[in-house]
């Protein structure tokens, strides 16, 4: 197995930060160039990456997130969004018509190259010897953090990457059996079975911050109308109507 794949499969998330460390600029800077030289649709690179170090933005984003102290305790927390401003700048001073709003494969085309950018953050990171957390519950105070960061229209919080020195070692996850993602030349549904033997993989595994079964976790969250602050957000950010 060569080192790259050895890297890819034994990723797990940190948490736990030493907050004495600091990653040296060099490091950093070598996690932002591979993270801008993700792939993107057409060569668009449709996202910005926003590094916090400053404490106090730090704290305030943990108090709307209490649960992910190591937003402030990493290193550095990294904020990942997808990024039509750039592309709105240039149709407006090419006096072209911009109507980003009229259909979702402007989001879609964005969360893609943002989302490929925070992988190769991660990948960079970990071979650098470093632990990754990412987090998507920025997007639970999107708006808030928006306004925090003076982001302007056309732009939107995809989701954080702390990266720091880990003090307490994790365990690689599990992941979904084979059979239930792997699909040869046409989707085959996949026998039940499958994830309930999932679940009990993951019991057994034993995460303490997990308190429910894996289906029941997301049986409870799809249950659940999906939350109205996104959609407000993106009006708002002249995304969609």
């Amino acid at each position: 197995m060569n080192e790259t794949i050895k890297l890819l499969k034994s990723h797990r998330s940190y948490r736990n930060f030493d907050v004495d460390y600091q990653i040296p600029d060099a490091e950093l800077q070598e996690i932002l160039d591979a993270a801008r030289q993700a792939p993107s649709w057409m060569n668009g690179q449709m996202y910005s990456i926003i590094v916090i170090k400053d404490k106090t933005i730090r704290k305030q984003l943990v108090e709307w997130n209490p649960g992910n102290p190591h937003m402030l305790n990493s290193s550095v927390f990294l904020l990942f969004v997808a990024d039509l401003k750039r592309t709105q700048l240039v149709a407006k001073q090419l006096d072209a018509d911009y109507p980003v709003d009229e259909g979702l494969h402007p989001l879609i085309i964005a969360t893609t190259d943002t989302s490929l950018a925070l992988q190769n953050a991660i990948i960079a990171s970990e071979s650098l010897g470093l632990g990754v957390v990412p987090v998507g519950s920025v997007r639970n105070h999107i708006a808030e953090i928006s306004e925090l960061l003076h982001l302007p229209d056309y732009v939107y919080p995809v989701a954080g990457l702390s990266i720091g020195k880990p003090i307490v070692d994790m365990k690689v996850k599990p992941r979904l059996p084979e059979q239930a993602v792997v699909h040869y030349d046409t989707y085959t549904p996949y026998d039940e079975q499958v994830i309930a033997d999932y679940d009990e993989t993951m019991e057994k595994f034993g995460e303490a911050r997990e308190t429910k079964r894996w289906t029941k976790k997301f049986a409870d969250y799809f249950s659940q109308k999906p939350a109205e602050n996104i959609d407000t957000y993106l009006k708002k950010q002249k995304l969609i109507k």
